[in-house]
């Protein structure tokens, strides 16, 4: 057999990139399924699958109130306190700097946060909802809980915390660290588990 008659071609003889490339399934070769089980059956893709779903849903919310998934994050985040730096939001949120500020930028377009100079440094730049900002943080928490009780129906109380303290641990192993606010919400689940609790 010559080279050429092993190369793999689709209609009129074309050669097809796809084809062994990983891209595309070879004709007449079967996935491996035991791999494709295996991946299904992981804690990982049980994770990943879940918060797919609870994005879509959240995402399907917030279009309600004109927003889109990620802004929400920032306006709990400023519901919380007076005014943050950009440079604290993306630290908080965990994301790049960049990020939070497009983020930010979007929200102030509709209304819903000021940006301003720190007097003496026009670098920093603080961070605070307007009042419109706080009436919708107020409705993200409202649809949040909405969520919340679709994603855990049929959990008890116990089963509730036991997974809120579980996918707490895999965050910790995942981040590497543990913040402040993320260990005392570890300790209240310890306080919650406790049998005087």
């Amino acid at each position: 057999m010559e080279f050429a008659d092993r190369i793999p071609t689709g209609p009129a003889g074309r050669v097809d990139m796809l084809q062994g490339s990983g891209l595309g399934q070879p004709a007449g070769i079967k996935r491996d399924e035991p791999m494709k089980n295996h991946i299904r059956k992981s804690v990982g893709w049980a994770l990943v699958h879940s918060a797919r779903l609870h994005r879509t849903r959240m995402g399907e919310r917030l279009s309600a109130l004109g927003l889109f998934p990620g802004q929400e994050q920032v306006l709990q985040a400023l519901s919380e306190v007076e005014a943050m730096t950009m440079g604290e939001l993306a630290d908080l949120l965990r994301v790049k700097p960049p990020t939070a500020s497009k983020t930010v930028a979007r929200l102030s377009a509709q209304g819903l946060v000021t940006r301003q100079a720190e007097p003496g440094d026009a670098r920093v730049v603080r961070v605070r909802l307007t009042s419109d900002g706080m009436q919708r943080a107020a409705s993200i928490a409202q649809l949040w809980d909405e969520v919340e009780d679709e994603l855990l129906d049929g959990f008890d109380a116990k089963e509730r915390r036991r997974l809120r303290k579980l996918l707490r641990r895999v965050a910790k192993n995942l981040a590497g660290t543990e913040t402040e606010e993320e260990a005392a919400e570890a300790l209240d689940d310890e306080f919650e588990d406790s049998p005087a609790a």
